[in-house]
């Protein structure tokens, strides 16, 4: 059983009540039903539907979002970046003048670190994910690498630390959302301070005016509604990169950072659904099953679909990008009878998903199977 929670966990942590009743305490992984801040969380937050996987660009409405605290609203006329620290010139941009800069237009795939952490028992107290914290957009913006050569960054430089608007209270700790980058990977030609989301300018709760997206890595790393860079030469030690998004057994364990995605598929699930238990109904005969497969640790070699526990390849798609998901798909022909279907994804590196998901305690980097329960059955007619 886990170790209760020290104060400096990374878990959802409330600050010290004023009045009113204690909720649950959030510094102990619950067997139980959903509590009422997690239920908060999942309505403030969405997830992509998983019928959206069909789609190779996922409208802004369905790509999923997680924000931290409250959604600011700038008024970008007034907005400017600040980019500092460890530079030879520091820097004040406004969106027109970034809009001025070189550009770039990549298609990304983002996956929420938490995703899945609803499944596991017991359940770590936060956003509770089931599978479909995942989207892939079409960014543009200008290259972060071209702003930190044009600031010229100092010989001493260790990482690159981006702060957003947005403000709150996470762990007992008062502060705006932010993270570093190691100097290296904020050097890389791909990462990008977006601006336009699918062509067009991006939606308040995806980061406006100014977002970072960081191709490859777990979402929490794409830090929205930018308001500075500055250049470290030393390593940042705030909540988000030091506590928050580590992979734990127990609280006591400093554990080790949260970084690349995992590999991973999501299959479009079959039929129709039940309203309520979302329980699937698909009639017998031909079927073609489809999905997305990503990886941030390489690229997605092979998609294996079980049909009741026999696996069989699939086809794979050629990705957008390095860092997209690509298709997959494989044929089915469905007997009448309960089935389980489920699908399983290796990439180039060699990692494969488990079958079973390997426990943590702030439920990060869920790459298990997906499972998906089927009846075959002829449907009644329609009246």
């Amino acid at each position: 059983m886990p170790k209760q929670m020290s104060r400096h966990s990374s878990v959802l942590k409330s600050p010290r009540r004023q009045s009113g009743k204690p909720g649950p305490n959030p510094g102990v992984p619950s067997h139980g039903p959903l509590t009422g801040e997690e239920l908060q969380l999942a309505v403030r937050n969405h997830s992509m539907p998983l019928e959206a996987l069909q789609s190779e660009t996922t409208p802004p409405g369905l790509h999923y979002v997680l924000t931290h605290f409250d959604i600011p609203f700038i008024d970008a006329e007034h907005w400017h970046l600040q980019i500092g620290g460890a530079v030879q010139r520091s820097l004040e941009l406004s969106m027109r003048a970034l809009r001025r800069a070189p550009s770039i237009t990549i298609p990304v795939t983002l996956e929420c670190a938490g995703n899945g952490r609803s499944l596991l028992r017991p359940r770590p107290l936060s956003q509770p994910w089931m599978l479909e914290g995942v989207g892939t957009a079409v960014w543009t913006g200008v290259p972060l690498a071209y702003l930190l050569t044009q600031a010229g960054v100092e010989d001493d430089a260790v990482e690159v630390l981006f702060s957003g608007a947005d403000a709150g209270i996470q762990g007992g700790v008062a502060q705006n959302y932010a993270r570093s980058l190691p100097i290296g990977e904020a050097l890389r030609p791909d990462v990008v301070l977006a601006y336009r989301m699918n062509g067009a300018d991006l939606p308040p709760q995806h980061g406006y005016p100014l977002r970072l997206v960081v191709p490859g890595w777990y979402g929490m790393a794409s830090v929205k509604w930018l308001s500075s860079i500055k250049v470290l030469t030393k390593p940042y030690k705030g909540f988000q990169q030091a506590e928050a998004y580590r992979y734990q057994q127990d609280a006591d364990d400093p554990g080790t950072p949260v970084t690349w995605m995992k590999v991973r598929s999501l299959m479009v699930p079959p039929g129709v659904p039940d309203f309520f238990t979302r329980s699937r109904v698909v009639p017998p005969g031909p079927v073609m099953l489809t999905g997305r497969a990503w990886s941030g640790q390489g690229a997605v070699q092979r998609v294996d679909v079980g049909i009741d526990g026999k696996w069989a390849p699939a086809h794979l798609e050629h990705p957008a990008a390095a860092f997209a998901w690509c298709g997959w798909s494989m044929p089915w022909v469905a007997d009448p009878g309960d089935h389980e279907l489920s699908c399983r994804a290796t990439d180039s590196s060699g990692a494969v998903q488990p079958l079973e998901q390997v426990w943590n305690y702030q439920g990060m980097g869920n790459n298990v199977v997906q499972r998906i329960k089927v009846s075959v059955e002829q449907p009644d007619p329609v009246t």
